[in-house]
């Protein structure tokens, strides 16, 4: 015998139930709306996203690859650095739009 915590029993029951649909049309068609509204600003961040990492080493196929900074040839520190701020970028503004959305 599992134990559980009562949210988890409740969970499972409403999941089991299937899902509740006690809003009215029109908050029902609004909620349709956000939820489309969301799903565009995911697929333009997903554009981005794989925009950066499919046209970073398109770009950086293009530098030459004698240029160093110190030790370090600079595709090198482009492909450690660089992706992480501008990934993080990305994400805040998909959360940013998402909010603004709701």
């Amino acid at each position: 015998m599992a134990v559980t915590s009562p949210q988890t029993r409740m969970a499972l029951a409403t999941r089991r139930a299937g899902p509740v649909t006690s809003l009215d049309a029109e908050a029902l068609a609004r909620a349709r709306r956000v939820r489309r509204a969301q799903l565009r600003v995911a697929a333009g961040t997903l554009v981005g996203a794989a925009l950066l990492l499919v046209g970073l080493p398109a770009l950086l196929d293009l530098l030459p690859r004698d240029w160093r900074l110190g030790d370090m040839p600079v595709v090198w520190l482009a492909v450690a650095v660089l992706p992480y701020p501008v990934l993080a970028t990305l994400a805040w503004v998909q959360l940013r739009r998402a909010e603004r959305v709701e």
